[in-house]
Order: structure tokens, then C-alpha cells, then sequence
């Protein structure tokens, strides 16, 4: 027995001896970031693609950031080129005495590999593991980097992260700067198609948080110029006056950026909070001004980076909010409760930009996402606490509007808090929780499981009778919910509709929110294809964006797309989701079209209406004929339960969205403005954007 067990074991041995140095795999260069880009951008996706002009950007920036420039261009050119060009200091042309290469080859195709280790290169910058232009330059399918520095034009081009010559003088120059011109892999990217609105909102930003700092994009891709026919000019921007631009240029730095993200807003106090100062080496400046809405808004930047979660300066600024909003209240100046304010109070309807600055800056991941420098959090809190207090002094009438606004949301919080445990503990005594109007599905696996949320009862009907029992439940809604844009909880949870989708999710709400709870992994909004439909999935999607965030940003939720026409010659029958996909079925000459008017949902009476007579006639007919025989829905409720399952449910034929949130704060701003009170500001969104919508008349 120990011999057969000695032979088993040989194979085993051999595999083991056969791991050695020859199975070592060394990537030089920068194939490491080709071979894993996700850990350097994120993703492939547009947000990675977007993330690569950022990177290119941020260095201009940094320059500026360090007095040294004051004028950035980013342009978009034909064939997907991206050009930054910034009037900065240049990067370095001569020899670096490490690598025995100039220093702009040794920063474009080293990684960590820059000057912002230390010396006096940069003071502050965002960038500080010196991967940032490197990792363009890997991902980028062909990059030219042009240097105007000591009297000089200095060109190196490189393929996928690697030099295709040696850098060259092309001639003299007089003016000095950095000019970056890339188009981006696409054996890297899974498309590559860049969004102007989202560069320019991301630009917009950094425009605010740099004063004199002058920010020009130009979409230019529709231009058909060759950057190559500009010869050695810095900025292309005169070549370019026809095509679509913005330019930035702010003084008023963050006070300036508080009243853009407040414009479609009612401001509760009338001055805007803002301080600028420095503690233990890190330079802070906050800008805050509470509005009369629910949501808070605070946005959070270290060295111009925006910091998305948060970090170490967005604690160290709550705990100082909470703190000082309570002494002051305490001090004579009283809520009326005589109670303390939770940070949660604290937070309602207040704007807040915080940007700290500090030379050692330690972010958690490179897409610097979170903040995680230590020192930051003493030093926000110090210089906030201190400044704050002084404001609510010096400005009484702003003080007692803030401590009013905050004493409110207190109140709220109790009273939403009794509602919440009152629905939550009645559904638990009903039936587990779950609404009546539910109709369940039988699996309990959230993976396989699908909610439909559909628009009345007659939907419903269709849906529950056509569904796959197994893995679907269908939620019907009767009318309209409630537009919870400005609604407290207390509110809400007194709307029954509301009430079934809460129980009916199962992750509860407001504090006590958990994701890992909900019951279904596909939720489905299937309304119909009219106004009064959009205008209910708008109102679905504004309680999900404001109260189950993580379940858009999970990728759980979905808009169902059904058809417009159904199509019928002789027994073959299409469905079709638009005029366009109609017309090229049946072509332009309509002598052999036969079109009829949907059925009201009164008409349409369950599964007998698919073999009606009239169906059953007009097919002969259109089979004796060859004409087309065209039905226009406009109500799931139109439809019998296997019309609806094969062309909405049936996950082998149907076709679904899915709702992201690319831009949390333009998402943001377009609730504000389709949803909240500003009539004029929504009024002026609509007329617009007309143009972009796709109207059923």
C-alpha cells in the first residue's frame, strides 16, 4: 500500500519541481498597465476612457496649481484624438542621469516616475505615485507629447507606452508649455466615444478650485481638422471658432462654486459661509449654504482631486459641523427641543464644497477616490470649528435660520422614525412583511429573482397571468406616486404605494437601509410609452435615486422597453420598437399597410383577444393579400398576458435598460430641476433639451 501511495505522489512531485524561475513572468515597461488596466483607471468603460483625459488634465493643472500656468486647452479632435495643451513650465528635455534618457521619456513610458516625490517641483498636486500620464501613454494606441521650453520645440511620439523615436528638436520656439495629443486603444477600451457635457462639467469644477485659472474645451470633432496642419502652436483654439466651446475663468473660487451647484435652489440663509486658511500644514478651504431641501450636498476635493467617497477631510468636517451647531445652540441660542442635533440633522439641505491642499497626500486606490490622509481630518476640523463659530456670531440672522432648518430636520427624523417602525412592524405582522398587491415569485434566490413594478391594474392582470411564476413578482401601481423630491419619510411612508415597493424590495429604509436584504436583483419599471407613463417612471426613479441609491448604483434597476407595433403578415408576426424599425419592414409605400388603432384596455380582454375574429380575419386577409397588418400599442395594458410575456418578460426576446448613475451630481441637478419648485428653472430645462425628445403625437 505505501509503494501505490508513493507512485500517486510522483506526478504531484514532478508538477511541484517543474516551477522555477523560467515560470517567472517579468513585464517591462508599461505592459503591466496594458495587461491590467482596471487597476490603474477602474475600468475600460467610459469612465475609465474619461479618467485618461483627467490624468492628462491634472498635469496642466498641477502646473497651474504651482503659479506656473494660467491658460489650459482640452480639445477633442476628429478620429477620437484628445489634445491638452497648458502654457506651464514644459516638461524637462535634458538627460536624466538615473535612466541615461531625457526626462520627458524617462515620465511618459516609466512608471512612478515624475516630480512629485519631492523637491521643489511641485509644492501640491494631485498626482503622487507619478503613474498618471505613463498610464495614458500605455493606453493610449499612438501619443505625441510637444515641449516649448529654453527657447526650443521639443516632439517625442510613442506607440502603446513605447517611444517610436528619440526625442527631437523641431525647430525654435519662444513660448513655453506642454502640449499632449493621444487617441486612446481600442483594443483596450470597450468603445471609445467621449461625452463633451461630462468633460465639461468635470472641467467646470476645476475651474472653481484653481482662481485665475482659465479653462477652455472645445468640441471639435465634427471640424475635420488635422492637428498636424497647425504647425507649433500652442493653442488651436482660433482655428477652431466654429465649432461648440466653453471657456472658465473664476475669481471667486469656492463661495462662486456653492452659489452653480444652488442655482436651482431656495437658499435658507442669505450669506454664504466660506473660509480659507492653513493648520499643521495642510491649507483648507470650505464654502457651505443650507437650501430649503431634504438631500444634502456635500462635495469633498484634496488637491483638486474629487474625492467621490469622501475621506479624512469630509469627517473631520461632520464631526465639526455637529459639534459647533450644538455648542452654539447650547449657548443660549436654542433649538426649542433642548435636545442635540444629529449629524443627520446637520446635514439636510446643506451644499458644502471642502478642498484641502497638503504636500504628502495619501489617497486609497489610483483613482484617488477617497482621501486618506490622517492629518487632513484634525486640520479640517480645526480651522472649520473655529471659523464657523465665528460666522454664526457675526451673522445672527443666518445662524437662527440654520438652527431652525436643522431643529426641523430633527423633528422629521423622530416623527419618520415612528412611521418607519409603525409600517415595518404592521408588515411584519402581515403576511411576513409582504403586500398584498404582490404577487410573489416562488424562487427565494435574489440572483434569479425579478420584480416587474407595473402601471395599473389592467397591467397587472396581463403581467401576473403571462409571467413565469418562478422567477418573477409583479407589483402593480395604481396612478401616480408620490414625488418624494421634497417629501420627508413621514410623508412618504403614509402613501400606500410607496409602502408596498418598500416591504415589497425588503431592505427597508432611511437609516436602517440594507442591500444585502433585497429580494430581487432585477427590478423592472414597466410603464407605458405616454406621457403620463414617463412621467410615473420619473416619479419611480426619483424615489430610488434619493432613498435606494445602492440599488441603481448595484445595477439592480431597469426599464422595461416594449413594443410600439405589432407587425402581422400572414402568420409571421414581428414586433418593432420604433418608427424606424417599422419603416424598414414595410417600406415607405403604405398601399399595402393596413393599420389599426390600439385597443383600449376596456376592449382587450385576456388571453381571448389574441384569437379574436377580427385577428383571425385580418390575417386571412393579409395572407391572401401580402399586406401588412400594423397594431399600435400604447398601454401594457393593451396587450394580453402571452403578448406581454413574449415581448416584454421573456428574458430570451425582451429588451431592457439599465439605469446608471454615470454623473451622481448632474443626476442630481436634473431631479432638482424636473422635480423640485423652481418652475422657471424647470421651464427653461425642458425648452432646452425639446429638441431631444422623442414624442408620440
Amino acid at each position: 500500500m505505501a509503494e501505490n501511495k508513493a507512485k500517486k505522489a510522483a506526478p504531484e512531485e514532478t508538477k511541484k519541481a517543474r516551477y522555477s524561475a523560467a515560470d517567472i513572468t517579468v513585464l517591462e515597461g508599461l505592459e503591466a498597465v496594458r495587461r491590467r488596466p482596471g487597476m490603474y483607471i477602474g475600468t475600460t468603460g467610459p469612465d475609465g476612457l474619461h479618467h485618461l483625459v483627467w490624468e492628462v488634465f491634472d498635469n496642466s493643472r498641477d502646473e497651474a496649481m504651482g503659479g506656473f500656468a494660467d491658460d489650459i486647452e482640452v480639445v477633442l479632435l476628429p478620429g477620437n484624438v484628445i489634445r491638452v495643451a497648458d502654457n506651464g513650465r514644459g516638461i524637462p528635455v535634458d538627460v536624466h542621469k538615473q535612466t541615461k534618457v531625457s526626462a520627458l521619456e524617462t515620465v511618459m513610458t516609466t512608471l512612478h516616475a515624475g516630480g512629485k516625490f519631492g523637491g521643489e517641483g511641485y509644492k501640491v498636486s494631485g498626482g503622487l505615485h507619478g503613474v498618471g500620464v505613463s498610464v495614458v501613454n500605455a493606453l493610449a494606441a499612438w501619443m505625441r507629447t510637444e515641449v516649448h521650453r529654453d527657447g526650443g520645440a521639443f516632439v517625442q511620439e510613442y506607440v502603446r507606452g513605447k517611444r517610436k523615436s528619440a526625442i527631437k528638436k523641431i525647430g525654435s520656439s519662444k513660448l513655453h508649455g506642454t502640449v499632449q495629443t493621444y487617441v486612446a486603444d481600442s483594443e483596450i477600451f470597450e468603445k471609445i466615444e467621449y461625452d463633451f457635457d461630462k468633460v465639461v462639467s468635470h472641467l467646470r469644477e476645476q475651474a472653481y478650485l484653481v482662481k485665475g485659472l482659465r479653462i477652455t474645451i472645445i468640441d471639435a470633432r465634427e471640424s475635420g481638422i488635422n492637428f498636424t496642419e497647425v504647425g507649433k502652436e500652442l493653442y488651436i483654439r482660433e482655428y477652431l471658432s466654429a465649432s461648440p466651446s466653453q471657456t472658465f475663468y473664476f475669481e471667486g473660487g469656492l463661495r462662486s462654486l456653492i452659489s452653480f451647484y444652488n442655482r436651482y435652489q431656495k437658499p435658507v440663509h442669505k450669506n454664504i459661509f466660506h473660509v480659507e486658511r492653513e493648520a499643521d500644514n495642510v491649507s483648507v478651504e470650505i464654502a457651505l449654504q443650507y437650501v430649503d431641501d431634504i438631500a444634502p450636498r456635500v462635495i469633498a476635493f484634496a488637491n483638486n482631486i474629487y474625492n467621490a467617497e469622501g475621506g479624512m477631510h469630509v469627517t473631520g468636517f461632520r464631526t465639526a459641523l455637529t459639534r459647533t451647531l450644538n455648542s452654539y445652540s447650547k449657548g443660549g441660542n436654542g433649538n426649542g427641543g433642548g435636545e442635540s442635533f444629529t449629524g443627520e440633522d446637520v446635514l439636510e439641505g446643506l451644499t458644502a464644497v471642502i478642498s484641502i491642499k497638503m504636500r504628502e497626500i495619501q489617497f486609497e486606490g489610483q483613482t484617488k477616490g477617497k482621501l486618506g490622509s490622517v492629518e487632513a481630518r484634525g486640520a479640517t476640523d480645526t480651522v472649520f470649528a473655529e471659523a464657523f463659530t465665528t460666522f454664526l456670531e457675526e451673522n445672527p440672522e443666518d445662524a437662527r435660520q440654520i438652527l431652525g432648518k436643522a431643529a426641523l430636520a430633527m423633528k422629521a427624523r423622530k416623527a419618520a422614525k415612528a412611521a418607519k417602525d409603525s409600517v415595518l412592524r404592521k408588515g411584519a405582522m402581515e403576511g411576513f412583511g409582504l403586500p398584498g398587491k404582490l404577487a410573489d415569485c416562488q424562487t427565494k434566490d435574489p440572483a434569479e429573482s425579478e420584480l416587474f413594478i407595473v402601471e395599473g391594474d389592467s397591467a397587472g392582470g396581463s403581467a401576473k397571468q403571462g409571467r413565469d411564476r418562478r422567477t418573477q413578482a409583479i407589483l402593480p401601481l395604481r396612478g401616480k406616486i408620490l414625488n418624494v423630491e421634497r417629501a420627508r419619510l413621514d410623508k412618504m411612508l403614509a402613501s400606500q404605494s410607496i409602502k408596498d415597493l418598500i416591504l415589497g424590495l425588503g431592505t427597508a429604509i432611511g437609516d436602517i437601509f440594507d442591500i444585502n436584504k433585497l429580494r430581487y436583483h432585477k427590478i423592472i419599471i414597466a410603464t407605458d410609452a405616454d406621457v403620463d407613463g414617463a412621467h410615473i417612471r420619473t416619479l419611480l426613479l426619483t424615489l430610488f435615486y434619493r432613498h435606494f441609491k445602492p440599488v441603481i448604483e448595484g445595477g439592480f434597476v431597469y426599464i422595461a422597453q416594449p413594443p410600439l407595433y405589432k407587425i402581422k403578415k400572414g402568420k409571421e408576426i414581428t414586433y418593432v420598437y420604433s418608427d424606424e424599425e417599422k419603416n424598414k419592414i414595410v417600406g415607405k409605400d403604405m398601399s399595402d399597410v393596413t393599420e389599426t388603432e390600439e385597443l383600449s384596455s376596456d376592449e382587450r380582454v385576456g388571453p381571448s383577444a389574441l384569437g379574436s375574429e377580427e385577428e383571425e380575419s385580418s390575417g386571412a386577409e393579409s395572407k391572401k393579400s401580402g399586406k401588412f397588418h400594423i397594431q399600435r400599442y400604447k398601454g401594457l395594458g393593451e396587450m394580453n398576458p402571452e403578448e406581454l410575456f413574449e415581448t416584454t418578460m421573456d428574458a430570451t426576446k425582451r429588451v431592457l435598460k439599465q439605469v446608471t448613475i454615470e454623473d451622481a451630481q448632474d443626476a442630481d441637478r436634473v431631479f432638482d430641476i424636473l422635480m423640485g419648485e423652481d418652475v422657471s428653472s424647470r421651464k427653461s430645462f425642458i425648452q432646452s433639451n425639446a429638441k431631444l425628445a422623442n414624442l408620440d403625437i
